[in-house]
């Protein structure tokens, strides 16, 4: 999935707790994930719920349906699938193309999908270009189908599906009555607060490793895009995974990290990655259309 080491977030708990807290840390969406509650049936629900979606949505794994859709062009997928793509739609309309979940062909062409890292030919990017936009994803809501318009299309929901899956396992523990949950999965949600207190969350500036700002959450969700989770470097200049839908490369806003907080986790991590293709003008100005949200964004000094 998306952003496959963690997060440069941390937890700081403190205060007195009232009741135990319980703590369990598993694997899945590519990186570890970590559960904090007063609840000890907090865990298993959340890693259950995240297992399912991780199934349904990850090109990676070849029953999922998105593998499926990437495969036959064309899929009848579950009323969670199409939510998830609808949404992704919208978020490219609303950045402007900065955000995109057709890249998935671009990724295969930088080497970010097996990890053999190279730097294509212009010639290849300018044809790979001709399957890039989620105005060719074809949506049909009466019958829960999806088609890709071009051979060869393909789509990675990495920059949204994180936050979906945090989402979904927030609803399974409210409808078990769990009012009091941390999720860290390299993106957080905070539900509920902290024997009274909210959760507090620390951000760090991924090149100088300090402390760059802390967060108090309750009820939201923050997400951290950055140049520093996967990327190669040739001659000294790094290439990030996060890609620019619109030019073909990897994104090059001057933005080294973009975190967002949203009372969502879909909405942070989908502007998370857009905001860093878009540089932090242009992401305080699409933020500006999600009340409520903020943004923090470290930019290159150089």
């Amino acid at each position: 999935m998306k952003k496959i080491a963690a997060l440069l977030i941390s937890l700081i708990l403190a205060g007195c707790q009232n009741k135990p807290i319980y703590k369990d840390t598993r694997l899945a969406l590519g990186t570890y994930i970590k559960i904090t509650s007063n609840d000890k049936r907090a865990a298993k629900i959340v890693f259950d719920e995240i297992d399912r979606i991780e199934n349904l949505l990850s090109k990676y794994k070849p029953d999922s349906e998105i593998s499926k859709l990437n495969r036959l062009g064309r899929l009848k997928v579950s009323l969670e699938t199409f939510y998830i793509i609808k949404k992704a739609k919208e978020f490219c309309q609303l950045s402007n193309g900065a955000f995109d979940i057709t890249i998935a062909p671009l990724m295969d062409l930088w080497g970010f999908t097996d990890k053999k890292f190279r730097i294509p030919e212009t010639k290849e990017i300018k044809n790979t270009l001709k399957l890039i936009g989620s105005e060719k994803l074809v949506l049909n809501e009466f019958e829960s189908v999806i088609e890709l318009s071009f051979p060869g299309m393909k789509i990675d929901l990495g920059g949204i599906a994180k936050g979906f899956a945090l989402d979904c396992a927030v609803k399974k523990l409210k409808g078990n009555f769990i009012t009091s949950c941390l999720i860290s999965a390299g993106q957080v949600y905070a539900l509920g607060n902290n024997s009274g207190k909210p959760w507090k969350i620390a951000i760090k500036d991924p090149r100088a490793q300090i402390t760059a700002g802390k967060i108090e959450l309750i009820d939201q969700s923050v997400a951290t895009s950055g140049d520093y989770e996967q990327y190669f470097t040739v001659n000294g200049k790094r290439f990030s995974h996060i890609m620019d839908p619109r030019t073909g490369y990897p994104a090059e806003s001057k933005v080294i990290s973009a975190t967002v907080v949203a009372s969502d986790g879909l909405t942070a991590d989908a502007l998370s990655t857009a905001i860093f293709v878009l540089g932090k003008l242009k992401g305080e100005e699409l933020v500006k259309k999600f009340p409520g949200t903020k943004i923090k964004t470290i930019c290159q000094t150089n």
